[in-house]
């Protein structure tokens, strides 16, 4: 507590004080703020929210087999549509078709946004399914699964309307060029193989 006589010296020393700060300019700082863009792409970052609002689903967990939504453990790859979780057949990305995403076609109203979630690793849409995916009036988000769950929730938070398509994070692609690479490596005789 300041007495009568501390007061009086804070008192007299509020003329000197205000003397010295207008003298001095103020410094703008040089630091920036991180994009919105940077920090939501630290997914590593972003917890998988545990605590869910009624009515509303969450991605909790994954695993390289499935998904904890709402705290229902889930094995194989999940389509969530409309608060809905349905089981979906593909099991790795190069099964995942527009005959896959076919339930698209009739649902209304129509998501705003499809997340793909394509396994452990970003894997590139065919032009193909792309076209089917802008033909039912859907923005697409391919990512990675672990990525895609967290997306999910963001976005279900939000309270845009958003589907997700995820293959388990465990799944590695079979795609055409790795088959090709690899029918190409077992075609050579092993006495070419180096070891």
């Amino acid at each position: 507590m300041v007495g009568g006589g501390g007061r009086q010296k804070v008192a007299s020393m509020l003329p000197y004080l205000v003397k010295t700060l207008r003298k001095e300019t103020l410094k703008p700082s040089n630091q920036t703020l991180p994009s919105l863009r940077r920090t939501f792409s630290l997914y590593d970052q972003i917890n998988l929210i545990d605590s869910v609002p009624e009515g509303q689903l969450r991605f909790q967990r994954y695993s390289d087999t499935g998904f904890t939504v709402n705290g229902v453990e889930y094995e194989g790859s999940l389509l969530i549509v409309e608060n809905k979780v349905m089981s979906w057949a593909p099991k790795n990305f190069s099964e995942i078709t527009a005959e896959s995403l076919s339930i698209f076609q009739i649902l209304r109203p129509v998501p705003e946004i499809l997340i793909l979630g394509c396994g452990r690793h970003i894997e590139p849409v065919s032009s193909e399914l792309r076209r089917f995916i802008r033909s039912t009036g859907m923005k697409l988000e391919a990512i990675d699964s672990r990525n895609a769950a967290s997306t999910y929730n963001i976005l279900n938070e939000e309270g845009r309307p958003v589907a997700a398509a995820l293959v388990p994070h465990g799944t590695t692609p079979q795609s055409s060029s790795t088959m090709i690479f690899a029918i190409a490596v077992m075609s050579l005789k092993p006495s070419y193989w180096r070891m």
